[in-house]
């Protein structure tokens, strides 16, 4: 779906985790070595959609703790607010968007950040600054969730946009930021009622990893 929240441009596919499963993809021999793109990476799982997700090095080497089908890539990023959070699928099939110091460990794992919104609030301190396209994963506290990509903003910008918000059905509570800028890409299924769209500027980068959703 497309929408606009304090005038900033949202695409977002929603979904619910009873229903499907944010999984993570991963490229071992770094960005763009086995899918140039989001599209390839959610057809290789016969996902429905995929985003980007975490951040990664110069050299393509994630720059935090990335766990795909188990094996674990990348250490805990305990310096940076690029690594204050993680989305974690437990080895029951449970999804979760914890903080830093939360985290146990997981089945399937991908370290992001900075939080956006925590218990329906915007985070404060985040840069005014920087106005690029963002991604962004969210949840409503329950079974309601939902990958976004947006157009230019600030995380500042972002953040107050989503406190209170809600997206289609979904009112954020949880909100994490991926990274940004020209990794920035969403594909959507046209299996998906108001799919069948593909947002990657021809600027945009390989990255290295990506969160898919897949049918359960």
């Amino acid at each position: 779906m497309r929408t606009k929240l304090q005038g900033i441009a949202i695409e977002a596919l929603i979904y619910d985790s009873r229903r499907c499963q944010a999984v993570v993809l991963d490229q071992k021999q770094g960005p763009g070595t086995t899918w140039p793109n989001a599209r390839a990476a959610a057809a290789s799982t016969g996902a429905i959609a995929a985003v980007n997700a975490g951040f990664f090095t110069p050299e393509g080497d994630p720059l935090g703790l990335v766990i795909a089908e188990g094996d674990r890539r990348g250490r805990i990023n305990r310096a940076s607010s690029l690594g204050s959070g993680f989305y974690a699928l437990s080895s029951s099939g449970n999804p979760e968007l914890l903080r830093r110091s939360a985290f146990k460990g997981a089945k399937e794992a991908v370290q992001s950040g900075p939080f956006l919104v925590e218990r329906g609030r915007a985070v404060g301190g985040l840069s005014d600054q920087s106005s690029s396209a963002r991604t962004f994963i969210a949840t409503d506290g329950g079974s309601g969730w939902m990958v976004v990509r947006t157009g230019p903003c600030s995380l500042s910008q972002l953040a107050s946009a989503l406190e209170g918000a809600s997206i289609g059905a979904i009112r954020v509570r949880t909100a994490l930021n991926l990274d940004g800028g020209r990794s920035s890409e969403l594909w959507v299924s046209d299996q998906v009622s108001g799919g069948g769209t593909h947002t990657r500027p021809i600027w945009n980068k390989p990255v290295r990893n990506f969160l898919a959703i897949k049918r359960l």
